[in-house]
């Protein structure tokens, strides 16, 4: 605690919904963060407290850093202050806020440092484009729409890759220089252009969509559980990056097209027009793994110092198709794969000049190589082949003998117009394979192997176990999109009140228990049921024994399924109790003389009880909320807890505080129910009232959302039923639960309806 209240004074925030949060976030972020992580962590959150945006941009920093840092680095953090503190120092200060909101997005789709800096120039290039001038000259009027396409900066994350949001935000600063409203419109997503131009740059095969797969793909046939680094082809135009494996782990593109595989050189013997055959995205990143991966297990550096630049290119080609020739003894449907996206130089080009093949016939010889039936003639070609083939053949071959044949080979095809700066390209390319910087080592300093290495994050302290905050993200109906990480979930274990004031409820209600018990009696299942006509089983079924041995004496074919056995019928049903526990669960209805908190403990009380009798697993939850940053769920039960004293006590303990920010406390108890092992999954809401909260002006956003977070469940099968106690409910609890509602009119009946109600549900 003493270390919390040194941090927080480090802090020198006053802001009170920071400081109701800060505990959390700071456990949080010492489980991701080294301590000079963690000293940044602090550092950067009064940096941003001091730019004088309030409360929000304090709240998001600390709830997104801790994730956006241990994905990037902590050298990241420096790096997004700074960026914040540019902005606010420029006119669109405004914008600090919804910046950070999508750096979560970014990193999980980015997962490069390197592309993160390209996303901060995007958004920093976007700001000056879309921003008034005078005369030509910058003015200090604020961005038309920065604000704007930052909040659909995640969206657009989880639908295109970093180039493809380039160009979509080129269109819409180019389109609507002169239209601000309509340029605000483009970014917000809501104009058809905007949506053609989106669908447009959705091309290929995203990194993000497939990563679960490649990384099972590595795991699988290779047993390797290297990073994957993505980089983005659109920002470099003169050079286009080239796969790569070091260190940091296998840097690949961010989207890969599918890929037309060319006709052979001279065409097909069908001269009428053929289907295309095609390499989808997916599958070209699994030539891409597949190569780095044989490089990774057989590939062993050898030095590079004494060898001339072409000397290297060849004993890259043999050093490849070693490898490759290794893997193919394992998989041979590599093969297949490899030579579909593998160039088919064609042998008898025109040559010109002063021009340089050595490109050319490295790329004639890698083919033919890897492919048996290669249509080439070339002499020296077909004997370096069959040297190749003779090597692979006897086994135990390694990088160094490939450096020895890759050197024989350069010297006995080398021509005086190798060295031309001329040079002949075309289909010299081989897209799934990587620029061989692992297979060389430099004794001399030099700029080859000098290579940008990711920062290291130290060893974590062991602290004591504390939940971190749970993101969810939230539905905006106006968009018609999630807003991706917009909630912050922070459980606690509810502290115990008395115990004995839960047993004189029960005691109170005595004889609805025993209405109850004798319905429960009527619910529990039989211990055991039988199962007649088997062959085999645990005895004799005596009728049918008896059926059969006289179909027997008749001469008739007996049944042989004399047999039977049992099986217990027993229930398979988990339960989830989610309570509302907003300030107004503390008013007292009229014609009470209870308030509802108090009515609600008398009901939940006996459901437990009743659930308990019928032996159904039961977790208790509630929740309360204070804006979208804080949003409490309180356990009361766990599943596989036991109806006693400690359970008893924290239910005695409930409170009622703050708003009902309900589709993110549906989420979270949805989340725990998920994971129960029972055919039957019920989640049972007690509620006084419709979501609300007080950062939330318009009553339609926060239903909606509770109405995508109950289908969300209904598509997991897990049955959403809501008991409220608003008279005026059916103004707007249809809408979040369909028909899967009750309406408690009297509240002095709950205790009574409510285990009615579930019984009724589970029977």
């Amino acid at each position: 605690m003493t270390a919390y209240i040194e941090a927080f004074r480090k802090l020198d925030c006053n802001l009170p919904r920071v400081q109701a949060v800060f505990d959390d976030c700071m456990e949080d972020a010492r489980k991701h963060l080294s301590v000079a992580g963690v000293e940044a962590y602090i550092a950067g959150a009064c940096a941003i407290y001091k730019t004088g945006r309030g409360e929000e941009p304090v709240l998001v920093f600390l709830e997104e850093i801790p994730q956006v840092s241990s994905q990037l680095g902590e050298g990241v953090i420096a790096e997004i202050v700074e960026f914040t503190r540019k902005l606010a120092k420029s006119p669109n200060s405004k914008a600090i806020r919804p910046f950070l909101q999508s750096l979560a997005a970014a990193a999980r789709a980015l997962e490069s440092r390197e592309l993160f800096t390209e996303y901060l120039n995007l958004v920093m290039q976007t700001a000056i484009r879309t921003s008034p001038r005078v005369h030509g000259i910058d003015s200090m009027y604020t961005s038309h729409c920065l604000p704007e396409f930052l909040d659909s900066a995640p969206f657009l994350f989880s639908q295109l890759s970093l180039g493809g949001i380039k160009k979509w935000v080129d269109y819409g600063a180019l389109a609507y220089a002169n239209d601000p409203d309509t340029q605000r419109e483009y970014f917000l997503l809501k104009t058809a252009d905007s949506r053609a131009v989106l669908q447009r740059e959705r091309h290929g095969t995203l990194f993000t969509d497939s990563e679960r797969k490649l990384d099972t793909y590595l795991r699988g046939l290779w047993q390797s559980e290297t990073q994957f680094v993505p980089y983005s082809l659109a920002f470099d135009e003169l050079r286009k990056p080239i796969p790569y494996l070091n260190k940091q782990g296998i840097h690949l593109p961010d989207v890969y097209d599918d890929f037309i595989v060319p006709f052979p050189a001279g065409g097909r013997e069908d001269k009428r027009q053929p289907e295309l055959e095609m390499v989808s995205g997916i599958d070209r990143y699994r030539a891409l793994l597949a190569h780095l991966s044989a490089h990774q297990r057989w590939t062993r550096a050898i030095v590079a110092d004494n060898l001339s630049p072409f000397q290297r290119m060849s004993i890259e080609v043999f050093e490849d198709a070693r490898v490759e020739y290794l893997t193919m003894q394992e998989y041979p449907g590599m093969r297949q794969l490899w030579c579909k996206l593998h160039p088919l130089p064609a042998e008898d080009i025109e040559i010109e000049e002063g021009k340089s093949y050595i490109r050319h016939r490295l790329a004639m010889l890698s083919r033919a190589l890897l492919d048996p039936q290669h249509p080439y003639k070339n002499p020296a070609i077909l004997k370096y082949v069959a040297r190749f083939n003779e090597l692979m053949a006897k086994g135990g071959t390694s990088t160094a003998d490939m450096q020895l044949i890759g050197v024989q080979f350069i010297v006995e095809t080398r021509l005086p117009a190798d060295f031309s700066a001329k040079i002949y390209f075309t289909d010299t390319e081989v897209s799934y394979r990587d620029d061989n910087r692992m297979m060389w080592q430099f004794i001399e300093e030099g700029d080859e192997e000098v290579y940008e290495e990711r920062p290291r994050q130290q060893a974590e302290e062991k602290d004591e176990f504390k939940l971190p905050p749970r993101l969810y993200h939230e539905w905006d109906y106006s968009a018609e999109h999630y807003r991706p990480d917009w909630v912050s979930v922070y459980e606690h274990l509810q502290p115990p009140g008395n115990a004995a004031h839960i047993d004189q409820l029960l005691t109170k209600h005595s004889a609805l228990a025993k209405r109850l018990k004798k319905i429960i009696d009527l619910l529990k299942p039989q211990n055991k049921v039988r199962i007649r006509y088997q062959e085999e089983g645990s005895e004799l079924d005596l009728d049918v024994a008896i059926r059969s041995l006289i179909e027997y004496k008749s001469g008739a074919q007996p049944d042989t399924r004399i047999n039977m056995s049992h099986k217990h019928d027993g229930r398979s049903v988990a339960v989830s109790l989610l309570l509302d526990l907003s300030a107004s669960l503390a008013e007292v209805p009229e014609g009470c003389t209870q308030s509802k908190l108090e009515i609600s403990q008398e009901a939940v009380s006996l459901l437990a009880w009743a659930v308990d009798q019928m032996g159904d697993p039961l977790a208790i939850g509630g929740f309360h909320s204070d804006t979208r940053h804080n949003v409490r769920y309180w356990h009361f039960k766990g599943y596989k807890e036991a109806w006693g004293d400690e359970v008893k006590g924290r239910l005695a303990g409930m409170e009622a505080n703050y708003s009902t920010r309900m589709g993110a406390a549906i989420r979270h108890a949805g989340h725990y129910l998920s994971h129960q092992q029972a055919d039957k999954k019920l989640l049972l809401i007690l509620t006084d009232g419709e979501p609300a909260d007080i950062d939330t002006h318009d009553p339609k956003t926060l239903i909606d959302d509770a109405r995508m977070a109950v289908r969300e469940l209904d598509q997991e099968n897990i049955y959403t039923y809501c008991i409220n106690l608003d008279p005026k409910a059916d103004e707007y609890v249809a809408d979040i639960f369909g028909k899967h509602y009750a309406v408690i009119d009297n509240i002095a009946r709950l205790p009574e309806r409510l285990p009615q109600l579930f019984m009724s549900l589970v029977k």
